[in-house]
């Protein structure tokens, strides 16, 4: 065993299931990173790809697209550059995670690949469920979505860690998630908040070039006859891209907090690690 192994199979608090998230990225983000970039790599580019064409179209009248349809042609590659990469990067970090417990602390990235293939398909159905639900429970009073996107988010993990089909992992995501949705909520919402912010800093290079070319503009011409469209040129286009990118990557952290999570509420359920605890100490007595 790994001499910094991290025991996923165990009930935690709050407090640690969030500091074993960033803990597990201190000291595994090399492997952890190399793991899934390797993997997620090509839809990622293609995230990339949607989000410069997306950008390109929406960033200012100066760079709109002139025949009809650009911008919704742009929103949709979007759409689908993000359920492909959030697939390909949430199957490629639970098929870590579960190398990582299996193989008691050395992941092993021939295990991730031979289970991304497995199982993409699954993800990427899984993820355009998880989607629509949410969406439509948006739009219908908005709280049902926030609702629904706990045991969905656990979907994801229930589908790699149990090898579960689609209908499986949502049914057992609300299984696992009754009785203690809030702090399941509040775990994976701090989670993201934290990343969230984290990813905020590489934003202030866009802020602080926005101001710049604002005051510059605002000196050159008078307010009257400023446009707007100038503030968005192609240095504004390629900060903003950058700063996405970094973003999409630093995301690539949500997963292990949502598997840190579902093996809380599995040990709650189950008490899968603890059996399994007591029997590895019948085995080496």
């Amino acid at each position: 065993m790994k001499q910094d192994y991290i025991d996923f199979k165990q009930q935690r608090e709050l407090g640690d299931i969030i500091s074993y998230t960033f803990k597990f990225i201190r000291e595994n983000y090399k492997a952890y990173f190399t793991s899934v970039i390797k993997i997620s790599w090509p839809a990622f580019l293609l995230l990339i790809a949607a989000v410069s064409y997306y950008s390109y179209t929406t960033v200012g009248n100066s760079l709109m697209f002139n025949q009809d349809g650009g911008f919704f042609i742009g929103f949709g590659l979007l759409m689908v550059g993000l359920l492909l990469y959030f697939s390909v990067m949430n199957v490629a970090a639970f098929h870590f995670i579960k190398s990582y417990v299996t193989n008691n602390g050395e992941a092993s990235h021939q295990e991730v690949k031979q289970g991304v293939k497995k199982d993409l398909g699954k993800m990427f159905g899984l993820g355009a469920v998880t989607w629509i639900l949410i969406f439509a429970g948006l739009i219908i009073f908005i709280l049902p979505g926030i609702y629904l996107s706990v045991p969905l988010s656990i979907a994801a993990a229930v589908l790699v860690f149990k090898s579960e089909s689609i209908g499986g992992s949502i049914s057992e995501g609300f299984h696992l998630v009754k009785d203690n949705w809030w702090m399941s909520f509040i775990s994976l919402f701090l989670i993201w908040l934290i990343v969230y912010i984290i990813s905020l800093i590489f934003q202030l290079p866009v802020l602080i070039y926005t101001f710049v070319k604002m005051f510059t503009i605002m000196e050159e011409n008078s307010a009257s006859s400023t446009n707007v469209a100038e503030l968005f040129d192609w240095v504004y286009l390629t900060l903003t891209i950058i700063a996405s990118a970094i973003q999409y990557l630093l995301y690539a952290i949500t997963p292990i907090g949502v598997a840190f999570v579902y093996y809380n509420l599995n040990e709650i359920k189950y008490f899968t690690g603890a059996y399994e605890s007591i029997e590895n100490l019948g085995k080496n007595n």
